[in-house]
């Protein structure tokens, strides 16, 4: 019984002893966090706040048919009416008078125009079928000279601190209507990231929409790749899904 009295203070001691150590520990690493946070953290979440993907797009309607008209012969009408001139003349001897010369009219000249269908009455709207059809083609790749969509310029290299762009066609090439759709975009972002637009505007057929598209925090290297996909959620049935994506590559040069 006395050796057990005896023993009881000594864990005692050394149990808080390992409890002080902990807290110490504790606290010590608390502290590291502190600095760590402050240091790194805020220049983590600056670099995140300023990625960003620079959009602009403009759209074209299918052509509207037209008519060239150019007038026949017989819808020629001359300039002005036909007219007679009299002249006379003073001789040498007794005055006399010339008889008047007949004057034959010339023709004018020909015209030609054209003119859209529909110009002046409104023709009934046409009855749809099938199914759209909507292709993705992408025209250049390059970068914005600025924080603008509009400040593109085509190159297949991208010098560095500038931001990669590409401009693409996304076009309704079938015999129907798309209604809403969207489309998205996987960039070469230094952290792997993929744009998906709002909803766009209902596609007729024929009508094609042009986009710029640019973004910030580019991973550096040679061929990257940019992939444009159409209807990616496949919200919209098509006539043929094969051609709903398109790829290129770019070099972004590193500081």
């Amino acid at each position: 019984m006395n050796l057990l009295r005896e023993e009881s203070p000594s864990r005692q001691a050394a149990v808080y002893g390992l409890a002080a150590t902990g807290f110490v520990a504790l606290m010590a690493l608390g502290m590291w966090l502190a600095v760590y946070s402050t240091r790194f953290v805020p220049s983590v979440v600056g670099r995140i706040g300023t990625a960003a993907v620079y959009l602009g797009s403009v759209f074209t309607p299918a052509p509207a048919a037209s008519l060239s008209v150019v007038p026949a012969a017989s819808t020629t009408i001359p300039f002005g009416a036909a007219s007679s001139t009299i002249s006379t003349s003073v001789s040498a001897g007794p005055a006399s008078v010339r008889a008047p010369k007949p004057v034959v009219p010339s023709a004018g000249e020909a015209t030609t125009g054209t003119y859209l269908l529909g110009a002046t009455t409104t023709p009934p709207a046409a009855t749809l079928s099938g199914l759209p059809d909507l292709v993705v083609k992408i025209d250049a790749v390059g970068y914005l000279a600025t924080s603008s969509a509009g400040s593109f310029v085509a190159s297949s290299t991208v010098p560095a601190g500038s931001r990669p762009a590409v401009t693409f066609t996304i076009k309704n090439v079938g015999t129907n209507a798309t209604g809403a759709w969207r489309w998205s975009a996987t960039i070469p972002a230094q952290t792997a990231y993929t744009y998906q637009s709002e909803p766009q505007q209902s596609l007729a057929p024929g009508d094609s929409i042009d986009y710029t598209m640019g973004f910030d925090q580019a991973d550096t290297g040679a061929d990257k790749v940019i992939s444009i996909t159409a209807n990616f959620d496949k919200a919209v049935t098509e006539s043929n899904m094969d051609n709903d994506s398109a790829s290129t590559t770019v070099t972004v040069l590193g500081s």
